[in-house]
């Protein structure tokens, strides 16, 4: 098992290029069977989800091939299945995201229950209601069926603003006869971003950014070259990192647009971030300092979907607030396991009070002291570096196979930083 050993305490500064959208890519390479022609897709982060979703396609059928560091090809002439192998469909949460290609295009798919981060409970029934609506038939057992004679258009209330929901229906309506309206669909930077691929193979959708799309079926799709957009999760991940350490920070080709709560939720922290041009810019020797509400109140930090702020950074947050001068109020409600990670931050010296499975109160700043952790998903594996890079003394990060499924070659950007961080391979 590889290990990441950090030597804490040293400001990280420099230019930094976040990779693609893992939360884009993966859907994407779902996408591509939706199609016999080839589908090449640029900005794909190398990243071990990435690796683990090509040799899914393998199994299926396709020819996958890289054309450089962060380009791909991927053609499926035809299906050799329409099963994903169990020993990788459960690897990735990822996983569900073939059987909207595979019902649009087979008509029949079998799949495992995915795999992914151990958060708390993550409802699969918005994905299956939906196929039914679509003229799907259901079967659950060790694995989950889904057939159609046909798909067809129908007009869907999600119960969820899910996002691999909205995308798997997104996926097979392209393809189903006549029209479908997803309503209440959600609308991150990444569902927009599959839409759009979808579009550039042929589909024909409206309402992109909305919580309501108008999907046109069309008899087929075909190839296309398409550019995944940049990780604003990334991004907002480089902003909590440069804040702790006190390092100037210039993150390139960022998205601002895409950035907008997630830098007033960090400036509620403290955390002063610039826009320059497509570039966030962090100022270095900043004094974090917790913004109180306007009457004195103490300030809280909640998650919800887009636009608010996203789940995926609320670990992030939770590690910036134990540096900054002031007491906030961090609420998660969308899982109710992410904050049982606190236990690593509580170890290394903070102060926080978790209230229950969705709310913890965060006291700062503290003097962080390196430990021994292990990361339990992968935003809260970041968390952790984080946490580390600002810590006092050495701190070993095991399982960082979870940080790995999400950030691409992590040491080796710090390192140009500035950062003291090894890989240890093979260890103990």
């Amino acid at each position: 098992m590889s290990l990441f050993r950090i030597e804490g305490g040293v400001p990280l500064s420099g230019t930094v290029r976040v990779s693609g959208n893992k939360n884009e890519a993966l859907p994407a390479l779902a996408a591509v069977l939706l199609t016999d022609e080839p589908v090449i897709l640029h900005n794909m982060p190398d990243i071990l989800d990435v690796r683990v979703m090509c040799d899914i396609l393998r199994a299926l059928g396709s020819e996958v091939t890289w054309l450089g560091e962060h380009s791909l090809r991927i053609t499926t002439p035809e299906l050799k299945t329409t099963t994903l192998p169990e020993n990788l469909g459960r690897h990735v949460r990822a996983s569900i995201l073939f059987a909207g290609p595979l019902l649009g295009r087979a008509l029949r798919c079998e799949l495992p229950p995915p795999g992914g981060d151990v958060i708390g409970r993550r409802r699969l029934d918005t994905h299956f209601e939906g196929f039914v609506g679509l003229g799907a038939t259901l079967q659950v057992g060790e694995t989950f069926v889904l057939q159609a004679k046909e798909l067809r258009g129908a007009d869907l209330m999600l119960d969820e603003a899910s996002v691999t929901a909205t995308e798997n229906l997104l996926m097979a309506a392209s393809v189903a006869k006549g029209t479908t309206i997803i309503n209440n669909s959600a609308c991150e930077p990444h569902v927009q971003g599959i839409a759009r691929l979808l579009v550039a193979m042929g589909a024909q959708i409206e309402g992109i950014g909305s919580n309501r799309l108008v999907i046109h079926g069309v008899d087929r799709l075909h190839g296309a070259e398409f550019t995944i957009g940049p990780d604003y999760l990334e991004v907002g991940s480089f902003i909590g990192l440069a804040a702790v350490t006190g390092g100037e920070l210039r993150i390139q080709d960022a998205a601002p647009e895409h950035l907008r709560m997630i830098r007033l939720v960090f400036k509620r922290l403290g955390v002063e971030t610039l826009v320059d041009g497509q570039d966030i810019v962090v100022p270095g020797g900043q004094t974090l300092r917790v913004r109180a509400d306007l009457n004195g109140g103490i300030p809280r930090v909640d998650d919800s979907i887009w636009p608010q702020f996203p789940t995926d950074l609320m670990s992030i947050a939770i590690t910036v607030a134990t540096q900054s001068q002031g007491t906030v109020l961090f609420f998660e409600k969308m899982f109710e396991g992410r904050m049982f990670f606190v236990d690593h931050l509580i170890g290394m010296g903070a102060q926080i009070i978790l209230c229950d499975p969705h709310r913890a109160v965060v006291v700062g700043p503290s003097r962080l002291v390196g430990q021994r952790v292990q990361s339990p998903d992968v935003r809260a594996g970041m968390a952790l570096l984080i946490a580390a890079l600002c810590a006092n003394g050495t701190t070993t990060i095991h399982n960082i196979r979870q940080i790995d499924r999400g950030y691409e070659r992590i040491d080796k950007k710090l390192q140009a930083l500035g950062a003291r961080i090894e890989r240890i391979e093979d260890a103990p």
